[in-house]
């Protein structure tokens, strides 16, 4: 891994510990001499992301539709900021960029991110790690819910370990450098069966 794309809210959230968890990701990322990919705001999580790596002297790079930019959201510190035309090509850069992805806390942007990268390796259109910082339980629910598609038969359970969960940041790098692409079944249950 060379870049992490982290995906993440432009909101801080109410808990000061979801700013303690981005800045706790990006302090590992950085001391393995890795570099940030994300969505390119000074607001929020995004924003605190991109200062501990800048702090860090890491690389960032950071991806932002020229509407946004427009709303003056952008990061004004950051040695390299893509303005692209619309979100759909945002998020193919971002993509392009990073090796890995991890979801920090945020809202419908971060999960649909996520959920769209996921998508992808599930379809085999790339062979990168996805995973949930489940900071202050943020994303049990939602590793619940995965569980729960699993036992109803609408996710494979090979399809399923595509999204690692940790709540810890430390071993949620580990876990990225340490995974191996699931073996490659149809993503369709009891199709022989219809």
């Amino acid at each position: 891994m060379r870049r992490v794309c982290v995906y993440c809210g432009s909101s801080p959230g109410r808990d000061p510990g979801y700013a303690r968890a981005a800045v706790d990701l990006v302090q590992v990322l950085t001391a393995r001499g890795l570099g940030v990919v994300y969505g390119g705001a000074s607001v929020g999580l995004m924003g605190i992301v991109a200062d501990t790596a800048l702090a860090a002297g890491a690389e960032v790079v950071g991806v932002m539709p020229q509407a946004l930019v427009d709303h003056e959201i952008a990061h004004t510190g950051l040695d390299d900021l893509r303005v692209v035309g619309s979100m759909h090509e945002r998020k193919a850069l971002m993509a392009e960029l990073a090796d890995a992805f991890v979801a920090l806390p945020g809202g419908l942007g971060t999960l649909e991110e996520l959920f769209e990268v996921a998508t992808w390796s599930q379809l085999g259109l790339h062979v990168k790690p996805c995973g949930l910082l489940n900071a202050l339980g943020y994303y049990d629910g939602l590793a619940a819910m995965l569980d729960h598609a699993v036992a109803e038969r609408f996710l494979r359970p090979e399809n399923r370990a595509i999204v690692l969960v940790e709540s810890d940041a430390a071993a949620m790098v580990d876990a990225l450098a340490a995974w191996e692409p699931p073996v490659r079944v149809a993503k369709w249950i009891d199709r022989d069966e219809t």
